[in-house]
C-alpha cells in the first residue's frame, strides 16, 4: 500500500508544477533557502528527483517524462525561464502545499529534503 502512494505522489505530485496560474503567496517569496549554493545538498536532492519526480519531469527536468503524456495539465520544464525565475521560497511553498494533482509534500517529506529538491532544480536552469 505505501509503494502504491508512493507511486501516485510520483506520477501526480508534480503535474500542478505547470499551472501557470497557481502563484504562491507574496510571503512565499521571503522564504529563505538555508542551503543556497550548497553543491551537496543539490546532489542529495538529484537523488530524491531520480526516485520521484523524473516520470513527470523527466530524466532533465524538461516536463517530458513518460508519465507526462497523461497528465493535464502537463508538468513544468524545471529548466525554463518562467519556473526559474520564482524565488526558492515560492518554490518550496508550492513543493509543501501541493495544489490539485500535486500532493503537499510537507507531509512525506522533511524540509531538508524539500530544500534540497529546490537546490536541485535550480541545476537544471538553462545555461
Amino acid at each position: 500500500m505505501r509503494l502504491f502512494l508512493m507511486l501516485s505522489f510520483v506520477l501526480f505530485g508534480l503535474s500542478s508544477f505547470a499551472q501557470d496560474s497557481w502563484r504562491a503567496p507574496e510571503s512565499a517569496k521571503g522564504i529563505n533557502n538555508p542551503y543556497t549554493g550548497n553543491k551537496i545538498a543539490a546532489q542529495k536532492g538529484q537523488a530524491l528527483y531520480s526516485k520521484l519526480c523524473w516520470t513527470c519531469h523527466g530524466k532533465n527536468g524538461k516536463g517530458d517524462g513518460p508519465a507526462a503524456a497523461n497528465l493535464k495539465p502537463k508538468p513544468n520544464d524545471f529548466s525554463s525561464a518562467e519556473l526559474q525565475k520564482q524565488t526558492d521560497g515560492e518554490l518550496f511553498w508550492k513543493l509543501s502545499n501541493g495544489k490539485g494533482m500535486m500532493v503537499p509534500y510537507k507531509h512525506s517529506l522533511n524540509e531538508e529534503k524539500r530544500w534540497q529538491l529546490i537546490n536541485y532544480i535550480r541545476t537544471l536552469s538553462v545555461k
